[in-house]
């Protein structure tokens, strides 16, 4: 009977593993919407016929700031370090993402630059996402 009452006073929600799943899912969140709005914002230029329209800023600023808080708090926590490795790389798209956001709105920059910036984040992006996977099934191999 006392280890019953022992078990319940030891686990807080602070310490249980459905809380930290749920935030980590919630970042997951921030990451699927912050390359979605990338995206969007991308793309809407070439959709928009008005020139003056500079709503597709806003919006791949706003999916920008939301990939990197995703990445930020979303890290690897194991002992592979080439996971650890391309966890860290896929962190430098989320950056890359914010440096086009800001020659978006930077005054002597051309479209060239925050598209330049686009493309390399998104490179990165691809590069990670074909090569974690792979590394996992690698080590779940051994």
């Amino acid at each position: 009977m006392k280890k019953n009452k022992q078990n319940k006073d030891n686990s807080s929600p602070s310490t249980s593993p459905q809380l930290l799943i749920t935030s980590k899912t919630v970042f997951l969140w921030f990451i699927t919407i912050g390359m979605l709005l990338i995206a969007t914002g991308t793309v809407m230029p070439l959709l928009m016929q008005n020139g003056d329209n500079d709503l597709f800023k806003y919006v791949y600023s706003g999916g920008a700031i939301m990939l990197l808080i995703g990445r930020l708090f979303t890290s690897y926590k194991g002992n592979n370090i080439r996971l650890k490795r391309l966890y860290r790389i896929e962190s430098w798209s989320a950056i890359f993402f914010c440096v086009a956001v800001f020659f978006m709105f930077y005054e002597g920059a051309g479209a060239r630059d925050w598209l330049a910036f686009t493309l390399a984040g998104g490179a990165i992006q691809i590069y990670t996402s074909i090569m974690i996977p792979r590394t996992i099934a690698k080590n779940d191999k051994r």
